[in-house]
């Protein structure tokens, strides 16, 4: 089995069309932390439905057409894809309520070679359907482990953001629920490697790990308050790299640098010291 690069790279995806409700909205932000301290009166606009808001980053979870690499017609060897990196980019705020449409395609794939993988790009475009505004378009590189050397491009990726060479200018300090996991599949990534034990020690993990776009929308909380002061209007981008697995419990420390409408970040494990996520921008207004 190899990958079908022109296959892959000519795919017509079917448009993905999804209603969300302001109950959607609630679930999201609770999956990803918000209103730990249920009096914190700017958490709970996104957590209640009086004035209620959205929080930018659930862009992650509207319109997703599901893990589609699993098709065997593609020549993935989907049991050894890893979610590499993702970017939001906020062309409208979101509403806490709506009806949506995504489309998606892949843009690259890249060969790193015989036994180092291969490198999925995909994006995914959500329009409002009543307005047929652009909202949000996601970037995400998979990390093919199993794929290399199918004779596809082979070139260098893209260099991540560097991190500003100084001590962070602020950090913010977020514990994760022991079933945080639970909630956030809600949200609709339902792998039961973040909720069945059995599942997650035949992984290789001692116990279920927090999904990767759940711990992106710790930090994209983080940088909400810390550099947006809660204003979803001013969180226009964000992108990052994942690094290593979050267990639900944990607490995720944020460390952020800020210049100007420029931010960059990186998330550790405060109980473990181990860099999670990493490579961060964020462009706020």
């Amino acid at each position: 089995m190899a990958i079908d690069y022109d296959k892959l790279m000519n795919w017509k995806f079917d448009p993905v069309e999804q209603e969300y409700t302001s109950k959607d909205s609630i679930l999201y932000a609770l999956g990803v932390g918000l209103s730990a301290d249920p009096l914190d009166m700017d958490q709970l606009r996104f957590t209640y439905e009086e004035d209620q808001l959205a929080l930018p980053t659930m862009a992650v979870v509207l319109a997703y057409p599901g893990f589609f690499l699993k098709d065997p017609q593609f020549g993935v060897d989907w049991v050894k894809v890893l979610h590499g990196e993702q970017g939001i980019e906020i062309h409208k705020t979101l509403p806490a309520s709506g009806h949506v449409i995504g489309e998606n395609r892949f843009t690259e794939i890249i060969d790193k070679g015989e036994g180092r993988g291969a490198l999925l790009y995909s994006e995914r475009k959500v329009f409002e359907k009543s307005s047929g505004d652009l909202l949000a378009t996601l970037t995400s590189t998979t990390f093919a482990r199993g794929d290399g050397g199918f004779g596809g491009p082979a070139r260098e990726a893209p260099k991540p953001h560097d991190l500003p060479d100084r001590a962070p200018d602020s950090i913010v300090e977020t514990a994760t629920l022991p079933q945080a996991a639970l909630i956030y599949r809600l949200s609709g990534d339902f792998n039961p490697l973040h909720a069945d034990p059995r599942v997650a020690k035949s992984a290789g993990f001692e116990k279920p790990i927090l999904h990767g776009l759940a711990s992106l929308g710790v930090a994209g909380h983080a940088v909400l308050k810390d550099a947006c002061g809660y204003n979803p209007d001013r969180f226009k981008s964000f992108k990052l790299r994942f690094t290593s697995p979050v267990y639900p419990g944990e607490t995720i420390v944020t460390e952020i640098w800020k210049d100007g409408e420029d931010v960059s970040f990186r998330c550790r494990v405060k109980e473990r010291d181990v860099v999670v996520l990493n490579n961060g921008y964020a462009r706020v207004a």
